[in-house]
């Protein structure tokens, strides 16, 4: 078969990402009939930067999803298929089997795998870690940097040195030295997991009991129930056969998480902990001030009441477009780790390790590097848009 032409090869591709195309159209036209409806997401779409922004994120979003229901990828992104080594875009298969994709349609890479499908599977990659791993690392910085902020004193000054402390190690030197092989066989990444993901159970507690605890029949069960379940998924994120945490039969491990993302998470929480920390304890200082914490004072509401149930919902705006940045920053964080080879098995499909793979043969072969470079600069950009998006119209409340 003649190998395609780049109009072949687009369009091949846009039909590929059909189901994307249609989880986007159905997503924007629900959200537009009921945008106000929906608070601060609903005025997004009166911000055309962050409602392109959100276009890009969600089209990465839903890849990743599709991509692992088999609804995109045109081949396993693991797969070696003799004489497509290094095979420029549009290349036929030379033997294709019966049901099997004829075409690579972005090339084969240095081992024979199609760079499509690998750049498919990477999303997933992303959307797995990047927001979880922010997510984690803003109930750290949330339940630590709110009695700082309001507290202030000793408290303050012991966990601002803390996070100036991490803060002070270069970045990527404090990545480097967390996946390095040595010191994840000593165990460090496990302990810090055991450490690190207590706290949303700590935030979720807390918020509970604070904002129920003058009803305790209805109080009681809601903290067993809901912390109960809490801790058996902390139990089995950290517990890992042959780790020196291993605390559930495999009977009962809700997630068997590979060591090199369980170190990966960690790093990147641990990383990013520090500085969601003094965003949220400044926040919390200014806010402290405000007359409906004097008034909530004056009622006799009790201190995680009022940093809970007054000064947070406050600080969303400000919080929820840091957010935003962070899973930014932490694609890219990913990436240099991928690019590096840190953290993620050697064979992993994620845009950094493939980028990495593909720069080593650049000035010969272009087309194995730039598809996942352009997957992560879109993403990136997407992020830093709609961060834009709801700045601009959190300003406006």
């Amino acid at each position: 078969m003649e190998p395609l032409t780049w109009a072949d090869i687009i369009g091949r591709m846009f039909w590929q990402f059909m189901p994307v195309w249609i989880a986007l159209i159905v997503l924007f036209a629900v959200s537009a009939a009921f945008k106000r409806k929906l608070g601060l997401y609903g005025k997004l779409y009166d911000s055309p930067i962050g409602l392109i922004g959100f276009g890009l994120v969600m089209f990465w979003v839903f890849t990743g999803i599709f991509g692992q229901l088999d609804l995109i990828m045109t081949h396993d992104p693991l797969s070696q298929v003799s004489g497509m080594k290094n095979e420029p875009p549009g290349t036929a298969m030379r033997n294709p089997g019966e049901g099997e994709y004829a075409y690579y349609l972005l090339g084969g890479d240095n081992l024979a795998r199609d760079v499509f499908s690998r750049m498919v599977d990477g999303a997933w990659v992303v959307v797995q870690i990047a927001p979880l791993a922010t997510l984690f690392a803003f109930m750290v910085g949330i339940t630590l940097g709110l009695p700082a902020g309001y507290y202030g004193g000793k408290l303050d000054t012991l966990l601002s040195f803390l996070a100036n402390l991490i803060l002070a190690f270069p970045v990527i030197l404090l990545f480097y030295l967390l996946v390095t092989p040595e010191i994840v066989e000593t165990g460090v990444p496990n302990y810090m997991a055991t450490v690190l993901f207590i706290f949303p159970i700590i935030f979720v507690g807390v918020l509970l009991n604070s904002r129920y605890y003058t009803q305790p029949k209805f109080r009681t069960p809601l903290l067993i129930g809901v912390l109960g379940v809490m801790l058996w998924i902390y139990l089995s994120l950290i517990s890992e056969v042959g780790s020196p945490v291993s605390v559930l039969p495999g009977i009962v491990d809700l997630f068997d998480i590979p060591g090199g993302i369980l170190v990966v998470f960690v790093s990147v929480v641990f990383v990013n902990s520090p500085t969601v920390f003094r965003i949220v304890r400044g926040l919390a200082m200014d806010i402290k001030t405000r007359d409906y914490v004097a008034a909530a004072q004056t009622r006799g509401e009790g201190p995680w009441y009022i940093m809970l149930w007054e000064i947070l919902p406050n600080a969303r705006g400000p919080l929820i477009v840091d957010f935003c940045l962070r899973i930014g920053y932490t694609t890219i964080l990913l990436g240099t780790l991928g690019f590096f080879g840190l953290g993620l098995p050697p064979e992993s499909p994620d845009w950094g390790s493939t980028i990495n793979e593909g720069r080593k043969l650049l000035s010969i072969y272009l087309h194995p590097a730039l598809p996942p470079a352009f997957a992560l600069l879109s993403l990136v950009l997407g992020l830093n848009l709609l961060a834009d998006g709801l700045r601009e119209e959190s300003l406006k409340d």
